[in-house]
């Protein structure tokens, strides 16, 4: 991310354009880019400045959904809104996904490492968008000892806010997934019997 970020004009500027790149089709405010990407809306709105000055995005006016409260109880409402959205026009447009959608920025040992923080990893797998197979049930598996909820989240939002795509895992504790594992539990049979790469295996130590 780093080089990248050399390259591009900085890492929050990188993480914008992989927010667009891997959402072609949907429309994002400031608001929404600043939350997604994990940076400033001060940052966010320099970058966008750049990125519609290069033609890679384009304004458009869309409708989202946000919650507000009435007769004190909280609803949905949809809210006109202004934004951005790729432009399909950009003349660069295939290169720049040849590179920077390449997951292969991402180094195993720092996503393992970011993972730790939530628990004593026994296995981690992923597939789907880290390999870019769409018909990958689940991108990330994760499965250890005493995991955290609330860290486990927190690390992949991180991650999902580098790599510009959300991310579907599903996490297990060892007993549980060994369990379900030996029942030929269907979610875990359509991971491992299908491509993914393991970044961690500890189940037998």
């Amino acid at each position: 991310m780093k080089t990248l970020g050399l390259l591009f004009g900085g890492e929050s500027r990188v993480k914008i354009m992989r927010l667009f790149l891997f959402n072609p089709e949907t429309a994002y405010d400031l608001d929404m880019i600043s939350q997604k990407s994990k940076i400033s809306l001060k940052a966010a709105k320099k970058d966008l400045v750049v990125l519609e000055k290069a033609d890679l995005i384009k304004k458009r006016s869309f409708f989202k959904i946000v919650k507000k409260k009435k007769r004190g109880k909280v609803i949905e409402a949809k809210k006109r809104t202004k934004g951005y959205i790729l432009n399909n026009d950009f003349s660069y447009l295939t290169s720049l996904k040849q590179l920077l959608m390449s997951t292969k920025t991402f180094e195993d040992e720092k996503i393992v490492k970011s993972l730790s923080r939530a628990g004593k990893l026994r296995l981690v797998t992923v597939a789907g968008v880290f390999t870019q197979d769409k018909d990958s049930r689940l991108d990330m598996l994760v499965v250890g000892n005493n995991l955290s909820k609330a860290s486990l989240n927190d690390v992949i939002k991180k991650i999902e806010s580098e790599l510009g795509s959300d991310i579907l895992y599903a996490y297990f504790e060892a007993p549980d997934f060994e369990y379900r594992l030996s029942m030929n539990d269907k979610l875990i049979r359509d991971v491992l019997d299908y491509p993914h790469k393991v970044l961690l295996d500890k189940r037998g130590s």
